[in-house]
């Protein structure tokens, strides 16, 4: 009995098939993702009163571009994005390199590094308030200072990204941790027997190997940042002193409802994100993505 190549596969070829299955499920997903973003922008054009819609066009769009409070929320999201993520890769990295070396205790250190990354965002973003109010919070009582960390937007904003590192710095390390696993020990060895210390080792041989997970966690935590929510409104509520972009997009939501507005601002915030991202891989994963098409076409 012979097997031969059903006609229509090997007219079409197994990559033109692939994608004819595929077509109706990217479809699908593309139309779930798209259309709240589509419905915002046409929301966007319009001024929204109860019931009453009238069609306006871009003057929210003019509105939100000439408003003061928006480049201040935006200043806010970008101090908050590069302090946090900056602080999140470093200490992100400590934790994944020590999880990753074999000691006594090292299920017990990784239960214990992991433990603030499954605490809800909400109940972590009110703990912190709390430690850090001064009455009846104790952070000034072990700091020996005297700083109202919630009425100060610099101090604030200090608080806010004190909280998101300790949240979310596990993430990151848990990311890094399943690249370091990938490394071949053999390259560790082969640098050891070329002389190489520990810290030659890191930068030869580490972080080169690790770069695609490097730009998967700074991917990752940099969107999530620039779209931050929780820690801003729980510290601050609707301040313009310290509102983020959502923050200040969802104030025009609930609290003072100007739905074409709000639209408008969220629009405008869904665009610097995706632009950010594009950006982040074309600069950093454009490379890493190139290697895996290469290996894949080999």
């Amino acid at each position: 009995m012979t097997h031969s190549t059903p006609p229509v596969r090997r007219h079409l070829g197994e990559r033109a098939l692939g994608r004819i299955f595929l077509t109706p499920s990217f479809t699908f997903m593309a139309l779930i993702a798209l259309f709240p973003v589509g419905y915002a922008v046409v929301m966007s054009l319009y001024a929204i009163r109860g019931f009453h819609q009238d069609f306006v066009g871009i003057r929210n769009y003019v509105d939100a571009l000439t408003d003061v409070n928006f480049y201040s929320a935006a200043w806010n999201t970008l101090v908050f994005t590069v302090a946090s993520v900056t602080l999140e890769f470093v200490i992100g990295m400590a934790f994944a390199l020590i999880m990753h070396n074999a000691f006594v205790g090292r299920g017990l250190t990784r239960v214990v590094i992991l433990i603030p990354w499954v605490v809800p965002t909400a109940v972590a973003a009110q703990v912190w308030r709390y430690m850090f109010d001064p009455n009846p919070g104790f952070v000034n009582s072990v700091l020996g200072t005297d700083v109202n960390w919630l009425r100060d937007p610099g101090w604030a904003m200090v608080g806010m990204i004190t909280a998101d590192v300790w949240k979310t710095a596990p993430f990151v390390a848990l990311l890094l941790l399943a690249g370091l696993q990938t490394i071949p020990r053999d390259f560790y060895e082969a640098a050891r027997v070329d002389g190489a210390n520990a810290v030659q080792r890191f930068f030869s041989v580490t972080l080169p190997l690790l770069r695609p997970a490097i730009v998967v966690a700074l991917l990752f935590r940099t969107v999530d940042a620039l779209r931050m929510f929780d820690f801003a409104y729980i510290f601050a509520g609707y301040s313009n002193s310290l509102a983020t972009l959502s923050v200040y997009a969802q104030r025009y939501l609930v609290a003072e409802p100007l739905l074409g507005y709000a639209n408008a601002l969220s629009t405008i915030t869904f665009v610097l994100v995706m632009v950010v991202g594009l950006l982040f891989i074309s600069r950093m994963g454009h490379s890493m993505l190139g290697d895996t098409v290469r290996e894949v076409k080999r």
